[in-house]
């Protein structure tokens, strides 16, 4: 099982050798650590089996920290204390980028800021990637550290820039359904109450910010990037569709593309693997055969707090499609299925 925890300091073992690299690059580390214990702070972390993968902790401050140049503005911040993942080719600091930016949203701050050594290039690349930009640099006795900042309302019409930021204007909205048996491998933080965390492999499609949908619908090829994905996962078996099927999340296209935009089997398989849900045999089968053409790539940007039954859709919001499978919503419903849910709407911009 692989699912990230909230620990505290205290029950995280200081001489595990995941930590090594962390005391050479901070002398005061151990002691750091100590202190936290002492203080019954928590992290966030994550164990393949026993074995700690991932340490997250973060921090939220209002003081100014004297040493970073340019100084800051006085101002309520998150910053990213420690963050250290062993890298294994799954996309797990995806993931732990997610759960920065989910904790920032959850305690209404705009502003992000990590400290970093220059040589963690794959971490700095990451940030980067969404939306975190070099401000300036912080010295002390261990040497000069980058410093990394992300305000999430200053949006650079750039989807993955502006993650987790969901932008709506001009912008067409579909309920996309998902099969239960897939659901929770590819969105693993929109888990059901019913579901077990054992089946939050520690794999790529799990952990990743962005996802791989292949499917027949015909009707995907409406849409275009930018486009909002409501993810409606179906009728699990267990009782009638108007209380089983619910909508759990919500996502952003970033392409869409067919089969045949793939000129070889292989480039196929590097653009689908890493996040898609499926086998490489399942893919190479799905090349061969062409029983799946459509190919969507989008980010996971929410999930809902509270999951919005096909009932609520049909009985409160007036959605009532001949087909679910793809299924147009109108930016009012959308409205309501977000309060609904619970998401916090200072992620949804219109």
């Amino acid at each position: 099982m692989a699912n990230i925890q909230s620990q505290y300091f205290k029950d995280i073992d200081l001489d595990d050798a995941f930590f090594d690299s962390l005391k050479e690059d901070y002398s005061e580390f151990s002691s750091w650590f100590t202190k936290k214990a002492i203080e019954d702070k928590h992290a966030f972390t994550l164990y393949e089996n026993t074995k700690l993968m991932a340490f997250l902790y973060l921090k939220i401050e209002d003081e100014i920290d004297e040493a970073i140049v340019p100084k800051f503005t006085e101002k309520k911040r998150l910053k990213v204390g420690t963050f250290k993942i062993d890298a294994h080719g799954t996309k797990l600091g995806e993931r732990f980028v997610k759960k920065i930016f989910d904790v920032a949203v959850a305690k209404k701050i705009d502003e992000i800021y990590v400290t970093i050594f220059d040589k963690h290039q794959p971490l700095i690349s990451l940030l980067k990637t969404f939306g975190f930009s070099e401000y300036g640099t912080k010295t002390t006795s261990n040497g000069k550290e980058l410093v990394l900042l992300k305000n999430l309302f200053n949006l650079k019409n750039d989807i993955l820039k502006d993650y987790p930021i969901v932008q709506t204007e001009n912008k067409h909205i579909y309920g996309l359904s998902i099969l239960p048996q897939f659901h929770t491998k590819l969105f693993s933080d929109s888990i059901l109450n019913n579901e077990s965390v054992d089946i939050l492999k520690d794999v790529s499609h799990t952990n990743s910010i962005h996802k791989i949908y292949i499917c027949a619908m015909q009707a995907v090829q409406n849409f275009h990037k930018g486009d909002i994905l409501l993810i409606y996962r179906t009728n699990d078996g267990q009782g009638a569709a108007r209380y089983r099927s619910v909508v759990t999340s919500i996502c952003v296209v970033e392409e869409v593309l067919t089969i045949n935009d793939f000129s070889t089997e292989e480039k196929f398989l590097k653009y689908c693997e890493p996040y898609s849900i499926f086998s490489v045999d399942e893919l190479r089968s799905f090349y061969r055969t062409k029983k799946y053409p459509f190919i969507i790539k989008m980010t996971y940007n929410v999930a809902f707090k509270r999951r919005v039954t096909n009932g609520q859709m049909i009985d409160s919001f007036g959605i009532t499609p001949e087909y679910w499978g793809v299924f147009s919503v109108t930016h009012e419903q959308f409205k309501k299925i977000i309060k609904a849910g619970e998401v916090d709407e200072s992620i949804i911009i219109d």
